[in-house]
């Protein structure tokens, strides 16, 4: 588990599309988590400043505005997970994300990713993080259009 103070990289965190259906509730107007306890279902409103590291983010009940929605929290196994192996760099990370990410999209919004009209992002472990043995990957629904007001699980879109 992390370390409290240590960061995720935001791969691509602010990309975007439209969203539908349940999510994970919380109040109104909303409160920050650690990126370390974000959970699928929980729906997001991303930092007004693009920022390489995040330690929290907003999260939102899904009937409120928001633009994202995490979907899926992917732990990495093997060699590369180890708690004592080196960080694998963005470019394996990367890769991981992309495979599973798109692999993980379908079960959650109900349709597969090219024939969706939503997006995916991850946050990624940041060096830091990974010293600190982080070695889970937050794959995020996120939209382009207008804020979303429901969940994407089950949608559709």
């Amino acid at each position: 588990m992390a370390r409290p103070g240590a960061l995720r990289f935001a791969a691509i965190l602010l990309a975007a599309a439209p969203l539908v259906a349940a999510c994970s509730g919380s109040s109104a107007s909303g409160h920050n988590v650690s990126t370390f306890h974000l959970k699928a279902g929980d729906c997001v409103v991303p930092p007004k400043q693009v920022k390489a590291e995040l330690s929290d983010v907003r999260v939102v009940s899904c009937t409120q505005p928001h633009t994202q929605e995490a979907y899926a929290v992917l732990h990495m196994s093997g060699d590369v997970a180890k708690v004592d192996a080196p960080y694998p760099g963005p470019a394996v990370l990367k890769q991981f994300a992309d495979g599973q990410c798109a692999q993980h999209y379908t079960s959650y919004v109900g349709v597969a990713y090219p024939d969706s009209s939503l997006f995916f992002t991850y946050l990624l472990p940041s060096p830091r993080g990974w010293q600190a043995d982080d070695r889970s990957v937050v794959c995020i629904v996120t939209t382009t259009g207008n804020p979303l007001t429901k969940s994407v699980k089950g949608s559709r879109l």
